[in-house]
């Protein structure tokens, strides 16, 4: 997996190589903007760590021509009805009981109203990175595994990298920088950013990844998450193809004799494949930027994995940096454009943070559905989940700031400034899928030329709106400011 020729010279340089790292690959590549991605892991993991991609970042993916091609290799889990359970063990649980006792549910991500976006069911990490690389590579990004960055050194004109890969250590030049490499990101402590948060949240765990066919325990009835309460091996069963291949969270030493007492079957056939260990974060970034450096994922922001916000929150991150730095590099927009990243982001990095804690406290919050659901994230100051992945807003003192609704993601898409554009149908295409990597305009009647796309969609009811190529609502008013606005917003000053 190592490529051991790449460029010294790179517009932008990205440490690490994890799903973020390899997003901004592609979305760099998306802008004509060719990255070269240093990793210092000898490959993709072959550890699943997250699997809730959300449905922004399905919308992401889409936009990167690549929805069909995650669509292939997540695991279809279109009848996995249960979501969270808990029972004392899996063999000992009565799936169609808990099943037949259910409410009727609403899927947490029915996103027909307000996206595109159409994944059949969780996609592992490992999964995902391998679509990413493919992806990266074939437009253009050098990735090179088993590569180290040792130091970084800016100056007025860029940044001086050295790396240490297979052919010794190198020293690399990039007019930018994206910092992408994890929770103990060593580009972050280097440029003495510090972190504001909880930090640790928990125990130290266990991440194990093991095979056994549980077909005959499950009977055909999927879930997300099984709670295993027995006392002797407690922890959180987690689905990732839902027949064979599993992972288990536990503050035991792992063991396969400990895997058969959690699941209750003495018997049972188990290979444990690979284990990670880790302990629940919480932390932002004081700042985002440091000069030409930015950091983004999980060196930027540790979310807790209750609600699936961490990975989806980074992936966006590399989405709003990725036209920032091209219009900046073509001399489109001023470099000013830059601080934005800043400011648009850390509000959401810092929403998702708190979402998951409060989640943490009670997870019917985010796995139980309808009014009792709602009840009890309004009780607790919690927003639904569609709203953390997709519709906050920026420009505010918070992400959620003026927000109409903190339950219908639906009301919060309408088309006000630094809201996500409204999903429209258009014929076979969805007013998305129209977003190119220039601002455009959308609107329901003709409008005088602005220099920027124009999309005039029949029965449109949102006004006039300038439109980010991110797909966010840039500017909307009047048709005889529209010009001023395109020339405000493009300049990025």
């Amino acid at each position: 997996m190592t490529e051991t020729v790449f460029p010294q010279n790179a517009d932008v340089l990205i440490v690490g190589g994890g799903s973020v790292g390899l997003s901004a690959a592609v979305f760099l590549a998306r802008h004509g903007v060719p990255a070269l991605v240093v990793e210092r892991e000898p490959g993709p993991r072959a550890h699943p760590r997250a699997t809730g991609i959300g449905p922004r970042t399905v919308e992401l993916l889409r936009e990167a021509g690549l929805e069909r091609a995650v669509d292939e290799v997540a695991i279809d889990m279109t009848n996995a009805t249960l979501g969270k359970i808990t029972v004392d063990t899996l063999a000992g649980a009565d799936l169609a009981a808990i099943a037949a006792g259910l409410p009727a549910r609403t899927r947490m991500f029915d996103t027909a109203a307000y996206s595109p976006a159409r994944l059949r069911g969780i996609c592992p990490q490992n999964r995902l990175d391998r679509v990413l690389l493919d992806a990266a590579r074939e437009r253009g990004a050098h990735v090179a595994y088993d590569t180290e960055l040792l130091s970084l050194e800016q100056d007025a004109d860029g940044v001086t990298a050295a790396v240490s890969g297979p052919d010794g250590t190198r020293t690399l030049r990039a007019r930018y920088v994206i910092a992408a490499d994890g929770v103990r990101s060593g580009v972050r402590a280097a440029l003495g950013i510090g972190v504001t948060g909880p930090g640790a949240l928990g125990p130290e765990l266990h991440n194990v990844m093991f095979h056994a066919d549980l077909s005959h325990l499950t009977d055909g009835y999927g879930f997300a998450l099984a709670e295993l309460t027995t006392p002797d091996a407690p922890g959180m069963l987690m689905a990732i193809d839902g027949e064979t291949e599993w992972v288990f969270h536990t503050a035991q030493e792992p063991s396969p004799d400990l895997l058969r007492t959690a699941i209750g079957d003495p018997g049972l056939k188990v290979e444990i494949v690979s284990v990670l260990g880790w302990r629940a974060r919480g932390q932002v970034a004081d700042r985002f930027r440091e000069g030409r450096v930015f950091l983004a994922g999980d060196a930027a922001h540790a979310v807790p994995p209750t609600g699936a916000f961490g990975l989806n929150t980074g992936v966006a991150d590399a989405h709003n940096l990725a036209w920032k730095l091209a219009r900046v590099l073509t001399g489109r927009s001023a470099p000013a454009l830059l601080d934005t990243y800043h400011d648009e982001r850390r509000p959401v990095a810092l929403l998702a943070l708190e979402q998951s804690r409060l989640r943490m406290r009670d997870l019917r919050m985010h796995f139980g559905s309808g009014p009792e659901a709602a009840r009890l994230r309004a009780a607790a100051g919690a927003v639904n989940a569609p709203i953390v992945h997709v519709g906050y807003r920026y420009g505010g003192a918070s992400a959620v700031e003026g927000l109409p609704s903190t339950e219908d993601v639906t009301l919060c898409l309408d088309g006000s400034p630094g809201s996500r554009l409204p999903h429209v149908w258009i014929g076979e295409r969805s007013s998305l899928d129209l977003v190119g990597p220039d601002f455009s305009v959308f609107t329901g009647a003709p409008v005088p030329d602005p220099g920027v796309p124009v999309h005039v969609v029949e029965g449109w009811p949102y006004g006039t709106v300038l439109v980010r190529p991110d797909g966010f609502v840039a500017w909307r008013g009047a048709d005889d400011d529209l010009a001023e606005a395109v020339r405000t917003c493009t300049a990025g000053a």
